[in-house]
């Protein structure tokens, strides 16, 4: 387990090297054919009915959050500040179900903007989240503004060139490499909660998704009922209940030197610790 110090050292090296690596490597273009995706089946009159219906999910899970959020007593926080990201995170995925949804009924770039942002709100509150827990709330809380607008931005800058006939993914697969990284090196750093480990198991439903999403005709091709891409949804999904799920579940860790617990039978008289 590396002190927070450390982790804090190696999180600012991670994020310059992979933008080093991003300004030394080629443009990254956007083929047109990203939006011929294998299962093109419509149904009860909705085009693209697989691929525009599995966004379901992230509205159920988002809706979820902020059920799991807004009630007391459900979730665990030590302070409640903790709890924005997540809020952001839950709201973000409800628009994600929305644009992505709205995105996959006519496939283009222009659609392909409200697809991407929502996503890009959600990674970024994850990764605030677990600067907030693991490094520091302020610095956490601080960066979370600076992210979104990040995050916002790398959609808005590759759109801008396209626009102009140079499109470039550079900025936006950067974002989307750091934030993952940081969640990686984030599981070294010392826990205020139970449960820190399920942040592996989001990290692994979203390179799920990643595969699912990059051999989408031939998994359409092998299973004929369902294609890649829909799978990517259902699996991006996932990575969303398995967080929600660990709010839901997880609780404070006693802090260092800290004395145990006693638990008092209601009427009985506490003894005097003064002396």
């Amino acid at each position: 387990m590396l002190s927070r110090s450390t982790g804090t050292i190696l999180l600012i090296a991670t994020l310059l090297a992979v933008s080093v690596v991003a300004v030394l490597v080629p443009p990254i273009h956007q083929p047109l054919s990203y939006h011929n995706f294998a299962d093109q089946r419509a149904w009860l009159g909705i085009p693209n009915f697989d691929d525009v219906t599995s966004n379901i999910p992230f509205a159920i899970v988002g809706l979820w959050g902020l059920v799991i959020l807004f009630r007391p007593g459900v979730a665990a926080f030590n302070d409640p500040r903790e709890r924005w990201p997540y809020l952001v995170m839950s709201i973000g995925l409800v628009l994600t179900a929305f644009g992505s949804g709205y995105y996959h009924l006519a496939p283009d770039n222009a659609r392909l903007v409200w697809d991407r942002i929502p996503i890009m709100i959600v990674f970024l509150a994850v990764v605030t989240a677990v600067i907030v827990e693991r490094v520091g709330m302020r610095i956490g809380l601080a960066l979370f503004p600076l992210l979104e607008i990040v995050g916002i931005a790398s959609v808005l800058t590759w759109r801008s060139g396209e626009l102009q006939g140079h499109g470039d993914l550079r900025f936006y697969a950067a974002v989307q490499v750091s934030a993952i990284l940081v969640l990686l090196l984030a599981l070294l750093l010392p826990a205020n909660y139970t449960r820190g480990s399920d942040f592996a198991a989001v990290v692994g439903f979203y390179i799920l998704a990643k595969i699912f999403e990059t051999f989408d005709r031939q998994i359409f091709s092998f299973l004929q009922l369902v294609s890649g891409h829909t799978l990517k949804h259902l699996a991006a999904a996932a990575a969303g209940y398995w967080i929600v799920r660990m709010l839901q579940l997880r609780n404070p860790l006693k802090p260092r030197g800290a004395e145990p617990l006693i638990t008092v039978p209601l009427g009985a008289k506490v003894p005097d610790r003064s002396v």
